[in-house]
C-alpha cells in the first residue's frame, strides 16, 4: 500500500512540475511576443530621400540613443509623434510618412530602442521612456503641448495612451488600440491567457488623458478585435471619436480606409486651428 501511495504521490508531482514547466514556457512566450524589432540594415533605409524626412538622434532618460525620422510640413503649426506598432521599424511605417505630412503636420516618426537604429533592447517602461523623449525633442524645438499630437498604432497605442495620461497634448490618435495586454491575451487564449501577461493597461491610464481622442479600428481585425477598440473608446473621456473602417484588418487599416485616412486626420488637425483661431 505504501508502495501504491507513493507511485501515485510521484505521478502527481510529475504533472505538476510538467505543468509548471509549461506554463513557464508559455509565459515566456507570451512576453517575447510583445516586440517584433527589425534592426538596421534590415529595412527600406533608401526611402528616407523620398519622403523628404532628416535623420534625427535622440536620448531617453536612461541614457539610451534612439533614431527617428522628421519630416517637416512647410507651414504646419503642428507636429505629430508617431508612435509604431510591434514590428518592423519606421522605414516600414509608408502611411504615416505620406498620409500625416499630406495632411498638413510635421512627423516624427520614432524607432523604439532595439528598432532600426536605435540602441537597446524593448521592455514595457523602456518604450515609455523612448515615447517620453520624443515628447521632449518637439517640446525644444519650439512646439507647445498644445501642438502636439500623439498618434500610435497597434502596440503603439499603449505607449501614445501611457505619454498622454502624463503629459498633455493637442489630441490623441489610436490606430487599432486595445484595452490592456491581458484583454489582447484573454481573446487569443480564454482563461489562460490573461495569467501569462500583464501591462500596457491603456483602459485605465486613458481616463486621466484631457485631449481630444480620435479612435480608428477596423471591422474585420482579426489581431486586435474591434471589441477591445471599443472598450477603450468607452473608457476614454469627452471629447472622443470612433470611426469604425469597413473591410479592414489589422495591417491594411490605412490602405482599407483610402483618401477618407487623411481627410479625417485633416479634419483633426483643423479642429485644433479653429480652436485656436490660426
Amino acid at each position: 500500500m505504501p508502495d501504491a501511495v507513493g507511485g501515485m504521490l510521484g505521478k502527481v508531482l510529475g504533472w505538476v512540475l510538467t505543468a509548471a514547466v509549461l506554463y513557464a514556457l508559455l509565459a515566456f512566450l507570451a512576453r517575447r511576443s510583445v516586440f517584433y524589432p527589425m534592426k538596421y540594415p534590415r529595412g527600406f533605409w533608401e526611402s528616407r530621400e523620398r519622403f523628404g524626412a532628416e535623420d534625427v538622434w535622440l536620448t531617453a532618460s536612461d541614457g539610451v540613443r534612439l533614431h527617428a525620422w522628421w519630416v517637416r510640413r512647410e507651414g504646419s503649426r503642428i507636429a505629430t509623434l508617431f508612435l509604431h506598432g510591434n514590428a518592423g521599424n519606421v522605414t516600414h511605417r509608408v502611411h504615416a510618412l505620406e498620409a500625416i505630412p499630406a495632411a498638413g503636420s510635421s512627423l516624427l516618426l520614432l524607432d523604439y530602442r532595439g528598432y532600426g537604429r536605435s540602441e537597446g533592447s524593448p521592455a514595457e517602461q523602456g518604450v515609455y521612456r523612448d515615447a517620453e523623449a520624443g515628447y521632449a525633442w518637439l517640446l525644444a524645438r519650439g512646439y507647445a503641448p498644445e501642438q502636439i499630437v500623439l498618434h500610435g498604432e497597434s502596440l503603439g497605442t499603449a505607449v501614445a495612451v501611457e505619454l498622454a495620461s502624463r503629459r498633455p497634448c493637442r489630441g490623441l490618435v489610436l490606430e487599432a488600440p486595445f484595452s490592456s495586454a491581458r484583454a489582447v491575451a484573454g481573446r487569443v487564449l480564454p482563461l489562460l491567457g490573461p495569467t501569462l501577461i500583464s501591462g500596457f493597461d491603456s483602459a485605465r491610464r486613458i481616463r486621466e488623458v484631457h485631449a481630444p481622442v480620435f479612435i480608428l479600428h477596423g471591422d474585420r481585425d482579426d489581431i486586435i478585435d474591434i471589441a477591445l477598440g471599443r472598450e477603450l473608446f468607452a473608457a476614454a473621456n469627452e471629447p472622443k471619436t470612433f470611426w469604425e473602417v469597413p473591410g479592414a484588418g489589422h495591417n491594411d487599416l490605412p490602405a482599407a480606409a483610402g483618401l477618407q485616412y487623411e481627410q479625417r486626420l485633416a479634419a483633426f488637425y483643423a479642429a485644433w486651428r479653429q480652436e485656436n483661431g490660426r
